[in-house]
């Protein structure tokens, strides 16, 4: 059990919150923790979705911990290295076989790393009090842990490299505008709501919503008729997604709606 992190399953849904007051700053400690609580989201068959919060109400993360990273400038380990696991920093932003939903519900500012644990998430709720801002120029580094990457992917290039450039605080009203943000709810909302799509999701077939996440992101960037092609049958492209057409769920779910009963998913 970690102190930084805690977890919870609720049904098929793990709950995972950042847990170091007061802000959440994300040290070597919490990434190894997040990793194994996003490793078992991953390798464990019982839990189809992931829901990342911070606790607290001042910051959802506040990112990469600085303080840490200062103190190995006096010859510890090298700077860039700390607040790394195995699933990159903050235990899943380079979790590349992560193929399972992950929610995340911002419930106040996220800051630098803590945007980028956002940028990792694949659905964003958030309160109105959250802003979102990049204060990594500031500090001599980039925001090379996602934000480099995956803002542009999220929100137009221009408003992305302002942000980077600038570090400007983007309210979470207008990152809700651009796209970055899915809804924005009162503060005493946002954990239900968040719960309540996150249940909903894990009703649907596990090698499906699996399947959905690997060819959505693996076809992003593919022209649209290359995409269908990568999509055919024993490509090889999309090994997930191959599995759902041999599944027996695949055939369970036209079943249950003639038969006009609930499906029951086996996972295969």
């Amino acid at each position: 059990m970690s102190s930084v992190v805690r977890t919870e399953r609720n049904g098929r849904v793990l709950e995972i919150t950042m847990d170091r007051a007061p802000v959440n700053a994300i040290n070597t400690e919490m990434s190894m923790a997040l990793y194994d609580a996003f490793a078992t989201l991953r390798d464990d068959p019982d839990l189809a979705v992931g829901l990342i919060t911070g606790s607290g109400e001042k910051c959802f993360s506040a990112g990469w911990d600085l303080k840490e990273a200062a103190v190995s400038f006096d010859g510890m380990d090298a700077p860039e290295t700390l607040g790394l696991s195995p699933g990159g920093f903050a235990g899943f932003t380079e979790m590349w076989d992560l193929y399972k939903p992950v929610i995340a519900a911002v419930n106040a500012h996220a800051i630098g790393g803590g945007l980028e644990v956002v940028l990792a998430s694949d659905i964003v709720l958030a309160a109105p009090e959250a802003d979102f801002w990049l204060p990594e120029m500031e500090r001599g580094f980039l925001p090379d842990a996602g934000a480099v990457q995956r803002l542009p992917k999220k929100i137009p290039h221009n408003v992305a490299l302002e942000m980077m450039y600038t570090g400007r605080h983007m309210p979470a009203e207008e990152a809700c505008k651009w796209g970055l943000v899915h809804r924005v709810l009162p503060r005493e909302e946002l954990m239900d709501a968040a719960r309540e799509m996150a249940e909903h999701i894990s009703t649907g077939a596990p090698l499906a919503l699996q399947a959905l996440k690997e060819t959505f992101y693996g076809s992003s960037e593919m022209a649209v008729d290359v995409a269908f092609d990568n999509m055919s049958r024993d490509r090889g492209t999309f090994p997930i997604y191959e599995q759902v057409l041999d599944s027996e769920d695949f055939k369970e779910g036209p079943k249950a709606f003639a038969e006009k009963r609930a499906p029951v998913w086996k996972g295969r």
